[in-house]
């Protein structure tokens, strides 16, 4: 099989994002939530990675060990078909600006609206009975805790540039995604980039908003203006990154690359 082409990899996502910019408002909303929930397994596969390997062989492979845990989370998003903000930024937006109609440019918004609010529900729900005495092994709280802190004590603009690469990397993902055709592809592809992402590791808004709430409820040194800081950094970052860095760019390959008339 030959790859396909930019403009016909373009045109897969058109398709995909009609449907996503048109499923019914419940239907967002548990697609949404479900993501929110699913995603909290591949931070907790992080933390339970790092806290068995650090003791033993060091921060280092502890880390490394987290990430490639991590990477997990994100293969059970693209397989089961949830939707994690961000990753609605290029299929949805290839529709928006083929069709060119006001009406399709506010569906887009309000799926962006609709997915974040309800990733950050479910991601909170999840995180919420995670964080029960016992529900992790022992030292995984630690570690959630730490992880937690790590990502306040960057500054402002380390944390916009941490979100615009994560807005990036996800995106390229979805643009990916659309150019295969089997389910091993899908998850090699969504694994990679999941393991990429817990290793930078970059600040989508999501996963670090679930991580600062795991670090609030485990007695960090983290408070809710903390999460609101972040959600706002990391928010314009994934939004720069995926969609003017990676969406409009391949908007104009695709472009240039169909048949001239």
């Amino acid at each position: 099989m030959t790859a396909p082409t930019p403009a016909e990899i373009y045109k897969r996502a058109e398709s995909e994002g009609e449907r996503r910019l048109f499923m019914r408002p419940l239907e967002q909303v548990s697609t949404g939530f479900i993501a929110g929930v699913t995603i909290v397994f591949g931070i907790v596969a992080l933390a339970m990675a790092e806290e068995l390997i650090a003791p033993v062989f060091g921060a280092g492979p502890g880390k490394l060990a987290g990430a490639l845990a991590f990477g997990t989370g994100l293969v059970f998003l693209v397989i089961g078909r949830s939707e994690l903000f961000s990753e609605n930024f290029f299929d949805p937006v290839a529709t928006a600006i083929e069709r060119r109609e006001s009406s399709v440019w506010w569906r887009l918004g309000r799926l962006w609206l609709i997915v974040l609010l309800l990733n950050l529900v479910g991601g909170a729900v999840m995180a919420s009975i995670f964080t029960i005495d016992g529900a992790l092994p022992s030292g995984a709280h630690d570690a959630l805790a730490g992880v937690a802190e790590d990502i306040t004590a960057k500054s402002g603009w380390a944390t916009f540039a941490r979100a615009l690469a994560a807005g990036t990397l996800l995106t390229l993902l979805s643009y990916l995604l659309r150019a295969v055709d089997t389910a091993g592809s899908r998850i090699t592809l969504a694994y990679m980039v999941g393991f990429f992402l817990a290793l930078g590791p970059f600040d989508h808004v999501v996963v670090s908003a679930v991580h600062l709430l795991f670090g609030i409820w485990l007695g960090g040194a983290i408070d809710y203006g903390d999460v609101g800081t972040n959600i706002a950094l990391a928010t314009a970052g994934n939004l720069v990154g995926g969609v003017l860095l990676m969406t409009l760019t391949h908007t104009v390959q695709a472009r240039e690359s169909r048949p001239s008339d």
